[in-house]
């Protein structure tokens, strides 16, 4: 659990930095990665942003080395809290009233995770059987890229509303929640014994190439949605979309049993249903700014 929150505090931090760095470069678009990927490597706040990111990615192979998938996630799920504040501070983006409701929900889904938890009784697997992998990770890519490049499309229509990011944050979502099950599977190539077998195991299984797919076209669509939307709503809406995926596809992918006792099962399936209200309460439309009417004519006229 202490590394889960690290990871949540990494992540949290990691996605500010990035926000800012964003904030300050030209605007950015997946149709030209090339040029993406030059900005954001000549700023060193970017590049700060991403370190944080890459030490929460180790942090979380700790935690999915210790604790079943569910678990985890509704830990992990707990860094809106914090992904919000430093929003709020940092970045100077306002929480509406729903999204503080949301924030009240993630509490009391991560109280109800680790409730659930029962030190020594969870079964925490070590593998899963590739077909299987590929069968639930492969749609679940192109369904995401397909998702991306559609809310896209309709941006870039001239008398279309701005978007508010959740159509980006739910693509950038499944991305990840695969880049999240090539995790688990490394973590759990990584208990082999002798670090060479270790290695071997690895480079034939599926997973370091799952995550160099995920790597590549996350970075470049999140970046791109994450100049474009308020950092405070996209990266819930992305979190959470990662957190339901993996809890619920990681758990029957890994053959990971729930906790038996009825108890116990009803805290850990309330907390995951309470990830679902995080993402139907994000608005899906920001306040538009308040602006004075214009004066009429006869308002205009001197006396």
């Amino acid at each position: 659990m202490a590394a889960a929150l690290l990871a949540n505090v990494l992540y949290s931090t990691g996605f500010v930095l990035e926000k800012r760095a964003l904030a300050a470069l030209p605007e950015v678009t997946i149709r030209q990665p090339a040029r993406l990927l030059r900005l954001v490597l000549g700023s060193p706040l970017w590049i700060g942003g991403s370190l944080a990111l890459a030490a929460g990615f180790a942090a979380q192979l700790a935690v999915y080395r210790t604790l079943p998938i569910a678990a985890a996630q509704g830990l992990f799920v707990s860094g809106l809290v914090l992904l919000v504040l430093l929003s709020a501070r940092l970045l100077g983006e306002e929480t509406s009233g729903r999204e503080r409701y949301a924030l009240a929900a993630i509490l009391a889904a991560l109280l109800m995770v680790v409730l659930s938890l029962r030190e020594g009784s969870e079964t925490v697997s070590q593998d899963a059987p590739y077909p299987l992998i590929l069968l639930v990770c492969v749609p679940s890519l192109a369904a995401g890229v397909w998702l991306y490049s559609s809310a896209e499309r309709r941006a870039r229509h001239r008398h279309r509303l701005p978007t508010t990011g959740v159509e980006y944050g739910v693509a950038v979502g499944l991305l990840y929640g695969v880049s999240s099950l090539a995790i688990k599977g490394v973590s759990s190539r990584l208990t082999d014994d002798g670090l060479g077998g270790a290695l071997v195991g690895l480079l034939r299984s599926p997973y370091p190439y799952l995550l160099l797919f995920t790597g590549a076209f996350g970075l470049v669509m999140s970046q791109a949605a994450l100049q474009r939307c308020r950092a405070s709503l996209i990266v819930p809406v992305c979190t959470t979309v990662t957190c339901l995926y993996t809890a619920v596809l990681g758990t029957l992918s890994f053959g990971e049993a729930l906790p038996e006792d009825p108890l116990r099962l009803a805290l850990r399936l309330a907390g995951i249903a309470l990830a679902v209200a995080v993402l139907l309460s994000m608005p899906r439309h920001d306040q538009p700014a308040r602006t004075e009417p214009p004066m009429s004519a006869k308002e205009l006229t001197p006396p």
